[in-house]
């Protein structure tokens, strides 16, 4: 039987995901502590007034897909003290612990700091001239760190995928693919390669019961190495070339029944609809 076999969020849009043990799903469809924090670019509208899109366009601010060093730096979020730790990985940390870029709280002086530290190592690096261009320094790091509002898409989703959708393409690329890539909430162990794209109607995990929406189509952020911030694998030419997909998918969205679209300021207001764990049994209905 499919089981859950990895859970994950994202505090900071872009950044490390959290490996955890269970996931609490809203009634917004969003998954709580999930892209509560996002860096945006100066020229940005701010995040509080986006004529009710309760969500952070890519093109808005710091995404892997255009960044892809930010793979290499290690992000944690203390939920409770609301404070943000960052740590470079790779060739200039000085131990495999890596380097402390910057350790601060989210108010405004923690926040300028969190954003400066960010800033100056994307400025070091290959990107920096994409950061340099006009209209995008100084960063900003926004939102409550309470309240998911910063995903691709106005519409909250919980995203999946397959473990055998992932050794599929390791093997269409002569190697171990890491499911990292995919930036998915969970990972699920048992199914056939790609069944999870042929899911129609409704799917229990564990005790949650969603709606099976749209296949997911994979950008830029995928070629970038988990560990390293390297673009070192080419996903999406693989998915159509080698795989013949029309487009590059991988993954889909769910919805959970009973959840309702947000409305412009109003994600504090969604509530927990349910708790889905490692090791949760997932069916389709």
């Amino acid at each position: 039987m499919p089981q859950v076999a990895a859970l994950y969020r994202y505090p900071v849009k872009g950044f490390t995901p959290e490996s955890v043990t269970e996931l609490l799903v809203r009634s917004d469809g969003r998954i709580a502590g999930d892209r509560v924090l996002a860096f945006r670019f100066a020229e940005a509208a701010d995040p509080e007034d986006r004529d009710g899109l309760e969500y952070w366009p890519k093109a808005k601010g710091l995404a892997l897909q255009d960044f892809p060093s930010l793979a290499a730096l290690r992000l944690s979020y203390d939920e409770g003290a609301r404070r943000v730790r960052i740590t470079a990985t790779g060739r200039e940390a000085a131990s495999d612990a890596g380097r402390v870029l910057v350790d601060a709280g989210l108010d405004p002086a923690g926040r300028a700091a969190l954003a400066s530290a960010v800033a100056e190592h994307l400025l070091d690096g290959p990107e920096g001239g994409r950061l340099r261009r006009t209209g995008r320094l100084p960063l900003a790091l926004v939102g409550d760190g309470a309240h998911s509002r910063f995903q691709d898409r106005p519409r909250g989703y919980v995203s999946v995928h397959g473990s055998g959708s992932v050794a599929a393409l390791g093997s269409a690329v002569g190697g171990g693919v890491d499911h990292r890539r995919f930036r998915s909430n969970i990972v699920i162990d048992g199914l056939p390669a790609w069944e999870e794209l042929r899911w129609s109607g409704r799917v229990r995990i564990g005790g949650l019961v969603f709606r099976t929406e749209g296949p997911i189509v994979r950008c830029l952020a995928t070629h970038a190495n988990p560990d390293t911030g390297v673009r070192d694998l080419r996903v999406l030419t693989t998915l159509t070339r080698e795989l013949g997909q029309e487009e590059p998918t991988l993954g889909r969205l769910l919805l959970p029944e009973g959840s309702a679209p947000a409305r412009a300021g109003t994600p504090e207001g969604a509530v927990a609809l349910g708790v889905i764990r490692l090791g949760d049994v997932v069916e389709v209905l």
